[in-house]
């Protein structure tokens, strides 16, 4: 079976064909630093980290860029708020940002490129789009007009009218010639900051710095595009209105959006508070839990989340991890390498339909159950986890060795909870955890963690 990817451009599956050969360029939409980044947002990171590793597995040569909003109007309401300057903002997230994709084990992009860096490929893209009438200036910058790119709302499958729903950032002005147009350029206004350039003293709008930085690295075409679903429009939208209408060509190949998340059955959002950031689910829950979490459902699909399901994403886990023990200790025979065999393959062919992760991850299960019926599997089992676990991460082959200061810890807490001193466990527990260790309370037993 080839490699089929889902396209939401035609929102259908299409066999994978890269533009030249077997070499992929692909991006996705970074974070904007003005906050530490959410569930939502390392979900998002960590399925492309997934796919890029994947991709990479079946031999392809990918060059993984992200680019890193590090100036707009997000990060300079957050300066005001913390009475500082917006690049203390900005250095003080990107730094977290980095801090924390590394605990979820995402080391896969080749560039992080920072807006500000390619102001220059910016300009020039805004120069460009209005010497060729696509853009043209207002009072408070220059604006990309909908009306003349007439394939506006491909991607999204709406017209260039229909904006008042989007559900990322809106640039309003009511000298906009359409609802729909967006800001290229904004000028200079008060004291924020700005670049000297031909288009006057300003900065950059959102939509322009990705086209522009892809452009810099893949030139006017490249293969894949990926992000959360949430970006669709309009934001994927006035990339390719930008591009398209300067170059006259396909932008991407294939467009690949992340599903979002659901907390406690609702919508993740800022209007209802329940934005829950990536490291305070981590210091909970440790980064291999985590990154079962976000690949054990479709990355398309709708991720939910609650005590419930990360109950029941432990339980699983915890299976495969037990049976790792056991190969470490067992042996191959003529009937494990046949079933071995058959799950290899059938894994492979759930992966290459769409990146299908559960349908993967049952063929693993299967594979557990039925070795575990003949009591057989060794080195060469083992070893298919371990080459999986390239793109997966969420795996642990090493029994790490908990330190002498640590176990007399977990002893303490162990005897505070017996005695019904529950305080005292809590604040045990938190201690630990400042130490860089995790505990999980189990069915009759505690088990320990590296964060």
């Amino acid at each position: 079976m080839q490699l089929q990817i889902y396209n939401t451009l035609t929102r259908k599956k299409e066999v994978f064909k890269p533009l030249k050969g077997n070499k992929i360029n692909l991006f996705c939409c970074g974070p904007t630093t003005y906050g530490f980044i959410h569930i939502g947002n390392a979900c998002t990171y960590t399925r492309f980290d997934f796919i890029v590793k994947y991709l990479r597995y079946r031999k392809f040569n990918v060059f993984y860029l992200m680019n890193i909003t590090d100036i707009d109007d997000k990060i300079i309401k957050k300066a005001k708020e913390e009475n500082t300057d917006w690049k203390s903002v900005t250095k003080k997230y990107e730094k977290a940002f980095y801090e924390d994709i590394k605990i979820l084990g995402i080391d896969s992009a080749d560039k992080f490129a920072n807006a500000t860096d390619y102001i220059p490929e910016i300009v020039s893209q805004v120069k460009r789009l209005v010497s060729n009438y696509y853009g043209y200036k207002i009072s408070d910058g220059y604006y990309f007009d909908a009306s003349k790119f007439k394939e506006y709302g491909k991607l999204a499958k709406r017209t260039y009218t229909e904006a008042d729903d989007g559900v990322s950032r809106i640039d309003e002005n009511p000298e906009k010639r359409n609802k729909a147009d967006f800001c290229l350029w904004k000028f200079k206004k008060g004291n924020d900051p700005f670049w000297e350039t031909e288009l006057g003293a300003g900065r950059p709008g959102w939509h322009i710095e990705d086209t522009a930085i892809t452009e810099k690295f893949f030139g006017p075409q490249y293969d894949i595009h990926g992000g959360g679903s949430d970006l669709i429009f309009p934001h994927h939208e006035a990339e390719i209105a930008q591009m398209e209408s300067i170059s006259g060509k396909p932008l991407v190949r294939y467009w690949m959006h992340a599903g979002m998340i659901n907390m406690n059955e609702r919508k993740m959002s800022k209007s209802l508070g329940n934005i829950v950031s990536a490291r305070d689910l981590l210091s909970k829950y440790g980064s291999k839990l985590i990154r079962y979490l976000f690949l054990s459902n479709h990355y398309r699909s709708q991720l939910g989340f609650s005590e419930e399901i990360m109950n029941d994403i432990k339980n699983s886990l915890q299976r495969i991890q037990e049976f790792i023990l056991k190969l470490k200790k067992g042996k191959d025979t003529k009937e494990s390498d046949k079933l071995l065999k058959k799950a290899k393959e059938k894994f492979i062919q759930e992966l290459d339909d769409d990146l299908n992760t559960p349908q993967a991850l049952a063929v693993l299960f299967n594979l557990i159950r039925d070795l575990n019926k003949i009591k057989s599997g060794g080195k060469r089992v083992l070893k298919f986890f371990e080459e999986i676990n390239e793109f997966f991460g969420f795996l642990e082959f090493k029994e790490e060795k908990i330190p002498e200061e640590i176990k007399d810890l977990v002893q303490k807490r162990e005897k505070a909870r017996k005695e019904n001193n529950f305080k005292e466990a809590d604040k045990l527990r938190n201690l630990i955890k400042e130490k860089g260790y995790l505990i999980e309370d189990t069915s009759g037993k505690t088990i320990v963690k590296r964060l």
